[in-house]
């Protein structure tokens, strides 16, 4: 790519999650909770825009409301704090174009100019001591010296010897490993497109912060949510969409109908005259189409739901140095919350890095 961030690190909803979603024990659920901490301190430090909004999780039903006690439950076996549950006029006060009949309260979440604090990361990376190589396309990763695991990176960009290889590359991830041989390469990515519409300017001021609906009951998505941006456009979005290609960003897109129809489970007054196309992005899923839906764990048999029912069949993070290549750190299948555990992230690789030079 001709610049950092053209892909998954910037085509997205700019949240900051709180980790409420995720398995108990996961590495996404970790990561979260810590990154949403290291986020909120780095982009202080740093001066990188951001803001604390706190979010809702919105039950449109009475039925959606006996399963909203499960997420909070999940939440805080996750180490999330402060949530609670509000009722309808708690919802109105709060967001008063949106319609429920009660809601998770979720005061850690919050935003952040993702495109600033990928550029911030890169401003101190090159202050290290490091070199930023764009439009430089991975071809070819040879070992040259199993007993020392060097091992040359072929590239647009030329060659590099390197002791220590981290393939974090999003999307490609999985082609990555297979360049290299390894049986990492087993963690097949499928790209998954999801769009965005927004407000109008003139309907902006219907959305104050973050609102999000149940987690999609499949565990493939968080939902079509509202997102106010800094900058105070609303972003409905994102769509569920597996694709065949990892740069499909705009073919077929969905109408603007569709994203109304989904946004009137909360908004009922909203209609399609008051939304415009906005921006698409992809992410790197573990889970196959054809498991999405048979992986989703089952109710109770109470009726409810049981902990960790949107968290199960989302597949978690790959973090680990390759059983191959033990000189190799592979992160694979890092999608949503992929920005808000960046930073927690790095101080996994880095525990995996220093063990390697060590």
């Amino acid at each position: 790519m001709p610049k950092l961030g053209l892909g998954a690190s910037t085509r997205n909803s700019g949240v900051i999650h709180s980790g409420l979603y995720y398995a108990p024990g996961s590495l996404k659920a970790k990561h979260c909770v810590r990154g949403n901490r290291l986020t909120y301190e780095f982009c202080a430090k740093h001066n990188v825009p951001h803001r604390r909004t706190g979010k809702l999780v919105v039950a449109s039903s009475l039925e959606e409301a006996h399963e909203l006690s499960a997420l909070v439950e999940n939440g805080r076996a996750n180490g999330v704090e402060n949530l609670r549950l509000i009722d309808s006029a708690a919802i109105r006060a709060r967001e008063p174009h949106i319609a429920g009949v009660q809601a998770i309260d979720v005061p850690s979440t919050g935003i952040v100019e993702s495109e600033e604090l990928l550029k911030a990361c890169a401003r101190l990376a090159v202050d290290r001591g490091a070199h930023l190589l764009t439009n430089a396309r991975v071809t070819r990763l040879q070992v040259t010296d199993v007993a020392d695991s060097a091992i040359r990176v072929t590239s647009a960009a030329g060659e590099i010897a390197a002791r220590c290889v981290i393939n974090s590359a999003g999307l490609y991830a999985d082609e990555i490993a297979a360049l290299l041989g390894s049986q990492m390469a087993r963690h097949r990515i499928y790209p998954v497109r999801g769009e965005y519409c927004e407000l109008v300017r003139s309907k902006q001021n219907w959305i104050n912060g973050l609102v999000y609906p149940l987690p999609h009951p499949e565990g493939v998505s968080l939902g079509t949510h509202f997102t106010k941006t800094l900058a105070g456009n609303v972003w409905i979005g994102p769509t569920t969409r597996y694709i065949d290609s990892k740069n499909d960003y705009e073919r077929d897109r969905e109408p603007i109908e569709y994203f109304a129809r989904l946004a009137k489970l909360l908004m009922p007054e909203i209609e399609a005259a008051d939304l415009v196309q906005a921006h698409s992005g992809i992410r790197a899923k573990l889970v196959p189409p054809s498991s999405s839906r048979a992986s989703a764990p089952a109710a109770s048999s109470q009726g409810g739901t049981t902990q960790g029912k949107y968290s199960a069949s989302t597949g978690d993070f790959v973090i680990e140095r390759d059983p191959n290549f033990p000189h190799v750190v592979q992160l694979i299948g890092i999608e949503s919350p992929g920005l808000t555990s960046a930073l927690s992230i790095a101080e996994h690789v880095r525990n995996l890095v220093t063990e390697i030079l060590n």
